[in-house]
Formats: structure tokens, sequence, C-alpha cells
């Protein structure tokens, strides 16, 4: 059955491989995890920033409408205020760790190796890892959504996106381009975690300063007041920068060793 697996098709081989991976994935505690910090954290931001420094005026405020959490209107990558570090754009790290986490454990317990040996190509591997490492991203941007919506009325902020330059249609276009746009960060963490292997340390520190370099591009790509031409960008440039990198981990564990 493995041999038939192996060299089967390759909607079969993928299909196999997405079970496995998904099976794997949400039977792990840490993507339970993942999101639980994804839901509570807006709540916790939100509630806990809405007044700072125990002022009550609303210049006291860090945040003044619940937008704020998502994102800024115009692609400002600029502004160095709580509203501006404090927002969704933070999950695209805890992403970048959830990935070296869960593609390390692979390598820590032999389980790569073994699958490589007995039922997959690597090239199935690097796709299905993609997939659902980024079935798994867009749940926890979901998550953080509604999070911000419990959190912003708990805090009792505005709920008007043209207070901050957005509108509802603006702000669907921001999520659905920052869903996408994760499969940036996505691909450069599962590259790095096939460089890094056993090295977890390694994979999540050079993740992470990956992403710093990357980060002031968020807002521009991802602004609260989208468009369709960054929906278009996101949803097609997301995936080919992710296969693009993909190409590269298949590169990578062929030429090196799997311990």
């Amino acid at each position: 059955m493995n041999a038939n697996v192996k060299n089967g098709d390759f909607g079969k081989r993928l299909k196999t491989m997405l079970k496995v991976d998904a099976l794997r994935m949400f039977t792990m505690p840490t993507v339970w995890i993942m999101f639980g910090i994804s839901l509570a954290l807006p709540v916790v931001i939100l509630v806990m920033t809405s007044f700072v420094g125990g002022g009550t005026g609303e210049g006291a405020m860090a945040f003044t409408n619940v937008w704020q959490a998502i994102g800024s209107a115009g692609g400002n990558a600029t502004g160095m205020d709580l509203a501006s570090m404090c927002n969704i754009n933070l999950l695209y790290f805890l992403v970048m760790i959830f990935v070296c986490l869960f593609v390390g454990e692979d390598f820590r317990s032999g389980y790569s190796k073994n699958l490589f040996t007995v039922r997959s190509k690597k090239s199935d591997y690097v796709l299905s890892k993609t997939i659902v490492l980024f079935a798994a991203a867009a749940v926890m941007f979901l998550l953080y959504f509604l999070g911000a919506m419990i959190g912003g009325g708990i805090a009792g902020l505005s709920f008007d996106p043209s207070e901050v330059g957005g509108s509802a249609g603006g702000i669907f276009a921001c999520m659905i381009s920052k869903i996408f746009f994760v499969l940036v960060f996505v691909g450069i963490a599962l590259t790095l975690s096939t460089v890094g292997k056993q090295k977890l340390w390694l994979s999540i520190l050079c993740s992470l300063a990956a992403g710093m370099l990357l980060f002031t591009m968020i807002p521009m790509m991802t602004p609260l007041d989208a468009g369709g031409f960054q929906v278009v960008l996101c949803v097609l440039g997301g995936p080919l920068f992710a296969l693009g990198l993909g190409a590269v981990s298949c590169v990578i564990l062929r030429k090196t060793s799997l311990c």
C-alpha cells in the first residue's frame, strides 16, 4: 500500500499527505494553544489598553475605534503609536513560530525521515505542509477578528469604520489580503525550518528576523481601506511566493541530511 501511494498519481499522493498532516496538526495541543492566543490576544489588548496611564479622557485612550486592531488606512507603515504596533499584524510572527514548531517536530521525532523513505516525495510534503499551515493561519486570523469584535464591545469602542478611514468593503478586502499575504510568511518559515530541521531555536530566530524585515510591507499590502488591487496582488502573489519558496525547500531537503 505504501508503494502504491508513493508511486501513484500526484492527486492521490497529495490527498493522502493532506489527510495525514491535518490529522497530526489538529491533534497537537500546540495548534489549539495558538488558536486560543489568537482569540484572546485582541480582547486583552483592547480591554487593557483602552485607557493608558490611568487617564479617563479620550486623549488618554490607546484605541478609540475597534478597527484600529485590524490595521490602518492608507498603508501607513511609519506610525509608532500603541494602536499601530499592537494589531492583527502581530499574528504574522505567531504564524511563523507555529510553522517552525510544527515542521520542527517532524524532524525531531524522525517522522519526516520515515515518511520520505516509505511513502512520500519531498515536493508532496512541502506542498501539503504549505496548504495545511495556511489553513491554520487563516483560522488564526479569523479568530483574531472575532476576538477584536468581542474586545471592542467590552471596551466600549466605536465600530464606525469611517472614523479611521475605512469602510465595510475595505475591511473585507483588508482581511482577505491579510489572510493570503500570510502565505509569504508561511513559505519563509517553512523554508527556514527545512534549513534548521531539529535546531528549532535556529528556525524560529531566522524566521522572526526575516519577518521583521518584511513587517513594514504588511500595512502597505493590506491597508484598512484595501481595494481590488491589494486583494488581487495578495491572492495571486501570496501563493506564487509560497510555491517559489516551496521549490527552494524541496532542493534543501534533497541536498541535505534529514537528521
